[in-house]
């Protein structure tokens, strides 16, 4: 008969190494220590180093295509500028999908707050009224999807797609149909050359610090895993003691906030505020979070991969502009990453 064994005997059984569970490790648990690049690779996210190559592919391509002006520093700094306005928003929208919701009205909500504070009353009160417009204009569009959706039952694809025509319908009446030009002098000298920091335009910044404070807050804190375990299972998620209706409000505020943040970003970029801001915003940021890796049904996300996603699109973009494609064959491209994306995750969903 076998004797328990004593809690020393368990402390130093528990003590002992365990094998690693990461994906490229070895079925014996050990790796090659003798390797930090071996082991950096097993410890690494597959999919992400996928999305590096992609990102790595479409650069030499534009090098080999356009050397002159696509590896040119300045076309590289406005390809970095134009992915921040969509960035930020793509990071809200990879909180709303990793909890099982989506955000249709993103891009509305971001000409809504364009226009609003680029009034002429607003702009009577400086660089501080257009920042403090632009993110309350989004916060409160984000506490009525939230309110609706959490607190109302309402399903999210239709009430954000509601606040999608609603806010669409405000700018244009606000507006007129006009562009409203910004001339708040602060405002325009963050897009000037004279205001980048060591060569990295300001947008660009803010762009790094929303990313980072998203990974870590999706990452390291209770907020992240509450948003994870709902995406994953509601119920489930309930009976643990979250609360979900409250959870859902606050990633919609999230949501608005970086919908806000980046109208801001985009009144700096045009220099103005239009109803036609944020165009096709909502399709952009869904299609980054997929192909980052973000699951559409909820349950897992990833800041690091909507980032790259975000990236890949921009730099597509950008190659097709400098080489005067049309722009139906840039779009069927987009279609068919979206597409090979999902058919991944599906993939990998299935082998797992």
């Amino acid at each position: 008969m076998t004797q328990p064994a004593s809690p020393a005997q368990q402390g130093q059984q528990d003590a002992r190494p365990r094998p690693d569970s990461s994906p490229g490790t070895r079925k014996s648990g050990q790796t090659d220590g003798g390797s930090p690049l071996r082991t950096l690779w097993a410890r690494a996210d597959i999919r992400t180093l996928s999305l590096l190559g992609v990102l790595a592919a479409l650069i030499v391509v534009g090098g080999i295509t356009k050397p002159d002006e696509f590896l040119d520093t300045r076309n590289l700094q406005l390809v970095l500028t134009q992915s921040s306005v969509i960035g930020v928003v793509t990071v809200g929208m990879t909180f709303v999908i990793t909890s099982g919701g989506i955000d249709l009205s993103v891009g509305a909500i971001v000409a809504l707050a364009s226009v609003w504070a680029t009034t002429v009353a607003t702009q009577e009160y400086g660089f501080g009224g257009i920042l403090f417009t632009s993110v309350l204009v989004g916060v409160g569009c984000g506490l009525v999807n939230g309110l609706l959706i959490a607190y109302g039952g309402m399903v999210p694809f239709i009430a954000t797609l509601a606040m999608l025509a609603s806010a669409r319908g405000l700018a244009l009446q606000i507006t007129e149909g006009r562009t409203q030009v910004v001339t708040v002098d602060g405002i325009l000298g963050l897009g000037e050359r004279d205001s980048y920091i060591l060569g990295v335009p300001p947008l660009v910044l803010v762009f790094a610090a929303v990313t980072v404070i998203g990974w870590l807050v999706l990452n390291r804190t209770t907020f992240g895993r509450r948003t994870v375990a709902v995406g994953g299972n509601a119920e489930a998620a309930r009976l643990a003691g979250i609360d979900v209706r409250r959870q859902r409000l606050y990633l919609y505020l999230l949501s608005g906030l970086c919908c806000g943040i980046a109208a801001f970003l985009l009144i700096i970029l045009s220099g103005s505020g239009q109803n036609t801001n944020g165009n096709l915003y909502e399709l952009d940021a869904i299609a980054a979070a997929i192909i980052g890796g973000t699951l559409l049904s909820g349950g897992r996300g990833t800041i690091t991969g909507s980032v790259l996603g975000v990236l890949i699109f921009t730099t597509i973009t950008n190659i097709f502009a400098l080489n005067n494609l049309q722009t139906d064959v840039q779009q069927i491209a987009k279609g068919a990453i979206i597409v090979a994306a999902v058919l991944v995750q599906r993939r990998t969903a299935s082998t797992t």
